[in-house]
């Protein structure tokens, strides 16, 4: 049987953090992933290049069931300080928009700056090492991996969430979790597009490739981002964000003109060229293709002297509150993040540590704890982890 201070369970983008976190304090630490490889969400994320942290994170970006949970760990690391271990390894990044930093040239050097720093600080790291069962003891925990009994004072749970079940996810982290008698929320897909199977299929799919700036609302949340229409539904930044607020059955409300008020647009227009149809006006605002589709969708097009008050009121309605009722989502299989998870009421804020059993530890995404896109959910890992690296 193989001793040590500290096993920590994953070896995504918390798991890391936390090892070399607390390796660098002078703990043994044994890091552990029943995958080939460490960090594959990180690989892949950004399109690969990885949005690593966002330079505008703060509070309001998080939500939980728990709402002031996640403060200290974010406040005791912050975005500022991640970003100078980026810089102190070199690796090239640039700011793509709304404060969401990205590499320059990919993924990878993320994850070879962290492994690199694991490294340095002394961390074990055991891939292809599934844990079967684990125990508490008196001196702390017991595990049967694949690589024989491992005895810790203190272990880390970092095993994410069930989002992208191709990358390994699995809800191992939450079966642990209710074996030491916590809570765990209801978990959904988050960040993730719309499918949509009533009569606007067939809009979406001719619109297929079609990115329109939008301000998209529901359940008193609001973002304004481009939308993009796909074969199956909606998808696009704005979409992703709203979509962790919405629950199956709710309408979401789409403005495709959230530089103006509809209606005094359109009246506006209707005064001025009076003779030109409105699938024309709107060409000018979205792609000719787009306005002639919703025209059609909507009420035919012809010229716009020729719409009552009351129907061009109709048409300023769907533009400026497209009504949308999702069928779902597509789930985890493309979701970036997994809502709900392990009950934060139940863990000290300032230690990541169960109130329910000393020396249980649980981090990142595995927690009821989400971000906006934009590179939240990994300051999130990084915040989390840095914060329980310190008292394990």
């Amino acid at each position: 049987m193989r001793s040590t201070d500290v096993v920590i369970i994953g070896a995504g983008a918390a798991g890391l953090m936390c090892a070399l976190t607390a390796g660098a304090r002078g703990r043994e630490v044994l890091l552990i992933d029943h995958a080939n490889k460490a960090g594959k969400k990180i690989l892949m994320s950004g399109g690969g290049r990885c949005n690593f942290t966002n330079i505008y994170t703060d509070s309001a970006n998080f939500f939980s069931q728990n709402p002031h949970f996640f403060k200290s760990a974010l406040a005791r690391y912050s975005q500022w300080e991640f970003i100078a271990m980026v810089s102190k390894h070199g690796v090239p990044y640039h700011e793509k928009k709304l404060g969401q930093l990205f590499c320059d040239n990919r993924s990878r050097d993320i994850l070879e700056m962290l492994l690199d720093e694991c490294l340095q600080a002394g961390v074990d790291l055991r891939l292809n090492t599934s844990v079967q069962q684990v125990q508490k003891t008196e001196a702390g925990y017991l595990l049967n991996t694949d690589m024989g009994q491992i005895a810790s004072s203190s272990l880390v749970v970092a095993t994410g969430g069930l989002s992208i079940p191709t990358m390994g996810a699995t809800g191992f982290g939450y079966e642990i979790a209710r074996q030491f008698g916590h809570n765990v929320l209801p978990t959904r897909a988050g960040l993730v597009p719309f499918t949509i199977t009533d009569q606007l299929k067939e809009l979406c799919t001719e619109l297929s490739g079609t990115s329109v700036d939008c301000l998209v609302s529901c359940n008193d949340q609001s973002f304004r981002e481009h939308i993009l229409f796909t074969h199956r539904g909606l998808s696009g930044p704005a979409i992703l964000q709203i979509s962790s607020f919405w629950h199956h059955g709710d309408a979401v409300e789409i403005n495709l003109l959230p530089d103006h008020d509809a209606l005094e647009w359109l009246q506006g227009q209707q005064a001025m060229r009076p003779d030109s149809e409105l699938k024309t006006v709107l060409g000018e605002v979205f792609t000719k293709k787009m306005a002639t589709l919703l025209t059609d969708h909507w009420s035919g097009s012809k010229p716009m002297k020729q719409f009552t008050p009351a129907a061009l009121r109709d048409i300023a309605d769907k533009l400026g509150g497209w009504r949308v009722a999702p069928a779902g989502t597509e789930g985890y299989r493309t979701a970036e993040v997994t809502l709900g998870g392990v009950d934060t009421r139940e863990l000290s804020s300032k230690t990541m540590e169960s109130l329910k059993s000393p020396g249980l530890y649980f981090i990142g995404e595995v927690l009821d704890v989400n971000g906006h896109l934009g590179g939240f959910n990994f300051q999130w890992a990084w915040a989390s982890g840095h914060a329980a690296a310190q008292f394990v």
